[in-house]
């Protein structure tokens, strides 16, 4: 392709730009247009496809759900979890707001798992706080927020420019604020000028920092396509960035670019082990103190580690497989079918990521304030870009909120565009077309990260990190020496110019930061001690007038929320100006005579030293050059999807995602039809005859568009197509309302189509009707108490739930005998959570505590916990502490918690020293818990301090 000229760019105008499309770009641009602003959107993917959040989402983590947890305790959570060094005042805008925008995205359509009554149902997965809540639809998360910024009074404000790839952000010459960016097309390659009135960076983490074990350089952890773009574009504009030397590293499935979902699966009894089969993490938090502890546990004789759940009964690995394989990764089955593996027979073997940057899983991002402002006047950042210590999803979405509210002040810039600035951005995106044959990108890249995983990641030191910088620095000029030929591959080549920008960031600060602080993430073998006294500073990062990286130690604000643990010493910020490598010895003595080094060509390292006359060239570090990257067979198999040559490696184009053709063939003409009709949000009128096709395809593809528009009546709809005669369309239909449940008026129409579709021979659909019955409280509990004789086990659960729903004791008595042990299961826990007198409940539980079946005495017995337990139920909870199954017993110590202390304590108290099973142990220092102002409570749980398990030892330790 030919380089455009400056003068022919396409120039664009807006009063707040938004750069990234995922989860905090979209928030921002749906709140700066709500309070008036137009605003440009630029995604160098597909907004529809973009960012983390279309990989699927599984759960909230940080959701201080008032009744469940404080803003506060959150507060002071996250403290201690960043090792003190945090701008509370930012951590306190997700603890305060975070909730309020779990309503909002629900009033989107965003669905959290809630209980039989409508309560948001939050799991207690640290040791301290309940935040995490399950998002049981969260793959739907992206579709669901762009069915928002397509909404029409959206449109009208909203413009959205897919491929199109911001690599500079313009800043005015007289002030330094932000009035634009520059980049190019990536499919066209045209260059592309923006000006603007405020600029929002929303470009997520810098993902693909380090080298993934399996050496794919798009296998990450993190989303392949966020190679540090945000972090690269707010250092050249000016920008403070801040913790970059806290590195992101997370355990995750060997082998395999995904997460093990510890998150997941601990609410369901999945917890993380060693090869003994010992719980090992002290550590309470997701932090860097955790990951220290399992890379020791890895490194040790009593690695590998696993993630547990070949323990769990089949109902919860059902649940998890159903999450796991489909929300998460749509890959993770089959890679476990791969390799033989089952959760039933086989725990899942862990590992470590490679290291990134990321503001949302650890600290390093760029400096915000309580606004998301930047040091650099109307920019913003948000999202895994900004430096808010563990923020996560809904932290983005905040701060995504906080941008929008504030950037929306501003309108257009109209001066001249910075002439200079748009010359270096120019160069930067076209000079690969004016090396066609230079090194292609995946080599340049490879050889980059491989000097990161060598010298850069954890345990670090000054000689590596200052071989580190050397290496990067020589990279430059093979940077600047790649070759490209398509508009593809100028995006490539100017995300690994990125990567190196954050490279070398990584290594200086980490130099600077003369301490270990945050575990894994900083841990430097030159400076083993933590220091608080020199170092509980934020570590600030910014581009000198010369061009250096200069560095200043900021003192920690006063905290809002205490936390005894750290005290900030205050005073004045201390300028450390540029960083000074380590000297590195070389491997011995220069000799007299010695032969020069060898020129360095393109792609390859210098000569080693010592090199004399006569001697082999020496190999060079960088493989020969491959075949040109648009060669399908020279493409890169990776294990996170696209290759490197693919043009769907930012993101599908929506057009992929057709549903096929009855016949097998290409998508149909009316599949086609229907996919042009969905940019315009069409009324339900115009898509009943595709509702209505004698092609089922086609019929799903409309329960498809019904689902990704939500025209009005759409609820209805979807329930006539209960009843089609095509399962798939059933199945479609079925999906698509419960995706729904929470956008869906509880009108009569729809009421009516869900009660005639109980009559289908379906179960799926009975039990999607059932379900959304119950969540718009349509139903009573004779229409539920109905389909307690359902055939189908499935649809019987979802009766119990309707039942506890509308709190009938009665009707779910009579269930207590069900044949099947799931239905058993589901009554003794409803029971716990029906609003009714205890001693009746405790009646109905009574054939249950003495069921056949272990997992359903030890459901029943976890249900005193709530009912209360009395005696004689004190007595035989007690007695249920010899019982052979460890479930009974963990249920029996949870039932306990609940009894009068001096029957209680005694029990527990030697339970919680002689039984064999960590989980037991576990629910017994927890009853314990509640009984800690009796002596022999207190007796039991200091002794309980040196338990081989880590989570018995965990809480009787925060206990003394």
């Amino acid at each position: 392709m030919d380089i455009p000229a400056i003068g022919d760019a396409e120039e664009l105008s807006c009063d707040v730009l938004v750069i990234g499309g995922g989860t905090a770009g979209t928030m921002a641009a749906l709140t700066a247009a709500e309070r008036g602003a137009r605003v440009l959107l630029l995604e160098k993917a597909h907004v529809r496809h973009s960012g983390a959040l279309a990989m699927g989402m599984d759960g909230v983590n940080n959701a201080v759900v008032p009744g469940r947890a404080e803003p506060d305790d959150y507060v002071a959570e996250i403290t201690r979890a960043n090792d003190g060094i945090v701008d509370q005042s930012t951590v306190r805008q997700t603890a305060t707001r975070g909730f309020a925008m779990v309503q909002r995205l629900e009033s989107y359509g965003v669905k959290f798992e809630k209980d039989e009554h409508g309560e948001y149902a939050v799991r207690r997965v640290h040791r301290s706080g309940s935040y995490v809540l399950p998002m049981p639809e969260g793959k739907d998360v992206k579709k669901v927020l762009y069915r928002q910024l397509r909404r029409r009074e959206m449109r009208e404000r909203i413009r959205i420019e897919n491929r199109v790839m911001p690599v500079r952000v313009l800043t005015s010459p007289e002030d330094g604020r932000a009035i634009g960016a520059a980049g190019f097309h990536t499919r066209t390659g045209a260059f592309v000028t923006v000006r603007a009135g405020a600029v929002i960076l929303a470009t997520g983490p810098c993902g693909r920092l380090g080298l993934p074990a399996s050496g794919y350089l798009y296998g990450t952890y993190e989303n392949p396509t966020n190679a540090g773009d945000g972090y690269a574009m707010a250092y050249h504009a000016g920008a403070a960035l801040t913790g970059i030397e806290c590195f992101q590293i997370n355990p995750l499935i060997k082998d395999y670019n995904g997460p093990a979902c510890a998150y997941v699966a601990n609410p369901f009894g999945g917890y993380q082990v060693n090869r003994h089969g010992e719980r090992f993490v002290d550590s309470d938090y997701w932090s860097g103190q955790m990951m220290a502890e399992f890379a020791a546990e890895l490194a040790s004789d009593r690695g590998p580690v696993y993630l547990k759940l070949s323990h769990l009964p089949e109902e919860s690995v059902a649940a998890l497989e159903s999450i796991l394989h489909t929300t998460e990764r749509p890959t993770r089955g089959t890679f476990h079918a791969g390799r033989g593996h089952d959760y039933r027979t086989h725990d899942i073997e862990m590992h470590i990521s490679e290291i990134g940057l990321c503001g949302g899983h650890s600290a390093s991002g760029v400096r915000v304030d309580d606004h998301a402002r930047t040091t650099v006047p109307r920019l913003y950042a948000a999202g895994d870009l900004a430096s808010v210590p563990h923020n996560y999803m809904i932290g983005a979405f905040v701060f995504g909120d906080l941008a929008g509210a504030d950037a929306a002040r501003y309108t257009a810039y109209e001066g001249e565009l910075p002439a200079e600035q748009l010359a270096a951005a120019h160069e930067l995106v076209y000079r690969p077309l004016r090396n066609p044959d230079g090194p292609p990108q995946p080599q340049v890249e490879y050889k980059l990260r491989r000097f990161v995983n060598d010298y850069v990641a954890p345990p670090k030191t000054g000689a590596r990190l200052s071989l580190a910088v050397e290496a990067f620095g020589r990279m430059e000029a093979e940077i600047a020496g790649m070759g490209a030929t398509t508009a593809h591959e100028l995006m490539r080549c100017a995300e690994v110019s990125f990567i190196r920008d954050c490279a070398e960031m990584a290594a200086r600060a980490s130099l600077a930061r003369t301490e270990s602080r945050w575990g894994l993430y900083h841990e430097r073998l030159d400076h083993p001690e933590r220091s608080d006294t020199d170092w509980l500073y934020h570590l600030d990062l910014r581009k000198s007038a010369s061009g250096a990286m200069e560095f200043t130690a900021r003192p920690v604000e006063p905290y809002v929320v205490p936390v005894p643990e750290f005290t900030p010493p205050g005073g004045p910020s201390r300028p450390l100006g540029e960083v000074t490598l380590t000297s590195v010895a070389k491997a011995g003595p220069s000799r007299p005579g010695a032969a020069p080094a060898l020129p360095r060509t393109a792609g390859a390292e210098a000569a080693r030293p010592g090199t004399g006359p006569g001697t082999a060239p020496p190999a060079p570090s960088t493989p020969l050059p491959a075949p040109r990257a648009t060669d399908p067979a020279a493409a890169e198999p990776t294990a996170a999807g696209p290759t490197a040559a693919s043009p769907a490696a930012a993101g599908p184009d929506p057009v992929a995602e057709a549903p096929a053709a009855g016949d097998g063939g290409g998508a149909s003409p009316r599949i086609l039809e229907l996919l042009g009709l969905v940019e315009e949000a069409p009324e339900l009128g115009v898509l009943r005859g595709y509702l209505a096709d004698p092609d089922p395809a086609v019929r799903s593809a409309a329960v498809a568009v019904v689902g990704e528009t939500v025209p009005a009546g759409a609820g209805p709809a979807l329930a006539e197509r209960l009843r089609d005669a095509d399962p798939g369309v059933r199945a479609a239909a079925a999906g698509a309302l419960r995706e729904l449940l929470e956008v869906l008026p509880g009108d009569p129409g729809l009421d009516a189509g869900l009660r005639e579709a109980l009559a289908v021979a379906d179960r799926v659909v009975r039990a999607a009707a059932l379900e959304g019955l119950r969540a718009l409280r349509l139903g009573d509990a004779p229409l539920y108490a109905r389909f307690l004789a359902d055939p189908d086990t499935e649809v019987r659960v979802h009766a119990v739930r309707a039942l506890v729903s509308v709190d009938a004791l009665a009707e779910l008595a009579t269930a207590a005998g069900d044949g099947a042990r799931e239905v058993r299961v589901a009554v003794a826990k409803g029971l716990a959570a029906v609003a009714a007198p205890g001693a009746g409940v405790r009646s109905a539980l009574g054939p249950l505590l003495g069921d056949p079946d272990p997992l359903v005495r030890a459901a029943a017995l976890g249900a005193l916990a709530s009912t209360g337990c009395p005696p004689p139920y004190a007595d035989t909870a007690a007695a249920a502490l010899a019982d052979p199954a460890w479930q009974v017993r963990a249920g029996a110590a949870a039932a306990l918690s609940a009894a009068d202390a001096g029957a209680a304590v005694p029990a527990l108290a030697a339970t919680l020293a002689a039984d064999p099973e960590a989980d037991v142990r576990k629910a017994a220092v927890l009853a314990l818990l509640a009984h800690r102002d009796a002596p022999g409570a207190r007796k039991a749980l200091a002794s309980a301090v040196t338990d081989p398990d880590a989570d018995v030892r965990a809480y009787a330790t925060r206990a003394a």
